[in-house]
């Protein structure tokens, strides 16, 4: 899972795109000029950029160079119509990471990224276990003593942080940072909602009621399984 933003002013290509990456599990968010994502990008949200060329207020290459100039760590993988040697040389000397040529394909864009993501030196463990809990990242697949557990994007996001947090309590307002697109005016009530379900579907299983705590005026946190 990446928070990514996608710069691209065709409504057309991105809202397809932000699409096809939810049910990825990625968190996304969009916007269509170069300046304004400038500014989200200082928000120190955002793992990778999908970076059109040819954008409004601030063209993809000046924001590339912009971002690599403020000693930016962000992945950038510059999304393109144009196919010529010199433009994509013109795109990595500007700093980005990785070069895709419209229009292409939703699975190849997926390898890219997948690709980027193995340069970033986070080690993540392969399975995520608590107790009789596991959740392959590589499968997207959860199950409880065997069972598996169907999820949905936002309730499998939220599981996973938890078992990547293991020993905190993770506050609402975090997961609203960390697990909700820029617009969070789905605010506490729907993260309540999705933890509900989710504990649920856990002790459906045949979880504990404890597995997922409840921390008063706080948060949440794993307990016993």
């Amino acid at each position: 899972m990446m928070r990514i933003l996608i710069v691209e002013d065709d409504d057309r290509i991105a809202k397809p795109l932000a699409e096809f990456l939810r049910r990825q599990h990625h968190i996304v968010d969009i916007t269509t000029d170069g300046l304004e994502a400038w500014e989200w990008s200082q928000s120190g949200l955002y793992e990778l950029i999908l970076l059109d060329l040819m954008l409004p207020k601030l063209d993809g290459i000046t924001l590339c160079k912009r971002l690599r100039n403020a000693s930016s760590n962000l992945l950038i993988l510059m999304l393109t119509a144009r196919d010529t040697t010199g433009d994509k040389i013109i795109g990595l000397d500007a700093g980005a990471d990785d070069y895709l040529v419209k229009p292409f394909d939703l699975k190849e864009l997926a390898a890219h990224i997948r690709a980027l993501a193995r340069r970033t030196p986070e080690i993540r463990p392969q399975i995520l276990i608590h107790g009789d809990l596991l959740l392959d990242p590589a499968t997207q697949q959860v199950t409880y003593k065997g069972n598996i557990i169907s999820l949905t994007p936002k309730e499998y996001l939220i599981l996973e942080y938890f078992l990547r947090n293991q020993n905190q309590v993770v506050t609402r307002s975090v997961i609203l940072d960390k697990l909700w697109d820029f617009d969070k005016s789905s605010g506490e009530g729907s993260i309540k909602t999705h933890i509900t379900n989710l504990r649920n579907k856990l002790r459906a299983s045949g979880s504990s009621k404890e597995l997922i705590e409840n921390i008063y005026g706080i948060g949440y946190r794993l307990g016993k399984n």
